[in-house]
């Protein structure tokens, strides 16, 4: 077949890979020169003659790489991998086994640069809607530095005019799944069987605990934290901790702040105002958009641009077509 063959540099991997198609393999750069960065391809695999390979790429044994693909340079594929579709892989990602990216429908599935994918991780297939539309394009963007566990799935969007996106620096750990047309932000840590319904929002430097569960349109703030077990129908609030079987609001993301390098002055404005919102002591603060006001009217409070991001956040969730936010208990009277 034209579109097996050899790289004509003998490396302890590529004599390893011609010994033995089952054995595990490591990229054939790591013995290369930088100037030479030969392709490897094993010779049970199947690599169309009109897919596009970077420098350096190397495939391992039982791999399928369809006509539409794109493989950017040094790019590993370990046994079983696949690439379906209208597909683009930058510069530097891993396949391991039995991981499969994208999908032979209408529209694209595009990778950005230096991403993993996990063992029998399946990346930009159909979506789970049922108002998607047989024939309709359909997009994944992924894009640079993500770690993406085992059994995770990534699926496209379920209509032509929006997409799924995924940004930078991302870990979605083992067996998550986010579903058609969400948008997750850069910097996030989504613990095990964190599940994600269509059309949900991340933003930055979230993170999630293991099996926690996202209703569909919901939004979930930056740095907030999502406990362990959790049902959340509701949006999280920017640096706010929510947990429960119907997710409550707990405080705030104290340790999480602390980590992302918020001085101690600014917890202390957003104690102070998350205090004013949800913990009220004066009977005659009215009601929650009273409150939000009287934080952004505060002469000390209103300073912090944290502050004012955080209400604006609580604020936008009672906007129409938006869900509110999680419960929290108004201590007012107690």
């Amino acid at each position: 077949m034209s579109s097996l063959f050899f790289s004509s540099s003998f490396s302890p991997l590529s004599i390893a890979l011609r010994r033995s198609t089952l054995c595990r393999f490591s990229s054939i750069v790591t013995y290369a020169t930088e100037e030479e960065k030969p392709r490897f391809i094993h010779p049970t695999s199947v690599v169309h003659p009109n897919a596009l390979l970077g420098d350096g790429v190397s495939i391992g044994p039982f791999c399928t790489i369809g006509p539409f693909a794109k493989l950017g340079s040094t790019c590993q594929l370990y046994p079983g991998s696949h690439i379906f579709g209208n597909t683009e892989l930058g510069d530097n990602c891993i396949l391991m086994t039995g991981a499969v990216i994208g999908d032979d429908l209408p529209g694209h599935t595009v990778v950005g640069r230096n991403n993993v994918f996990g063992h029998h991780a399946v990346i930009g297939v159909k979506c789970q809607d049922m108002k998607y539309k047989f024939g309709n394009e359909c997009f994944l963007e992924i894009g640079d530095n993500n770690e993406i566990r085992e059994h995770v799935s990534i699926h496209r969007s379920s209509s032509p005019t929006d997409k799924t996106v995924i940004g930078d620096n991302n870990l979605i750990m083992g067996s998550c799944h986010i579903a058609h047309d969400c948008k997750v932000g850069n910097n996030n840590i989504l613990a095990n069987n964190t599940l994600l319904a269509g059309h949900v929002v991340v933003e930055d430097y979230a993170h999630t605990a293991g099996g926690i569960v996202v209703h569909q349109f919901c939004r979930i703030g930056s740095y907030s934290f999502i406990g362990g077990g959790s049902v959340v129908s509701q949006d999280v609030p920017k640096y706010i901790i929510v947990s429960g079987e119907r997710a409550e609001l707990r405080g705030l993301n104290l340790e999480g702040l602390r980590r992302r390098g918020f001085s101690a002055t600014e917890i202390k404005s957003l104690r102070a105002a998350y205090r004013k919102i949800f913990m009220p002591t004066d009977m005659s603060s009215g009601n929650i958009e009273d409150r939000l006001a009287q934080v952004e009217q505060h002469k000390e409070l209103g300073l912090f641009p944290a502050v004012c991001s955080m209400v604006q956040s609580i604020r936008d969730s009672f906007a129409e077509h938006r869900r509110g936010i999680c419960k929290f208990r108004s201590w007012s009277g107690s």
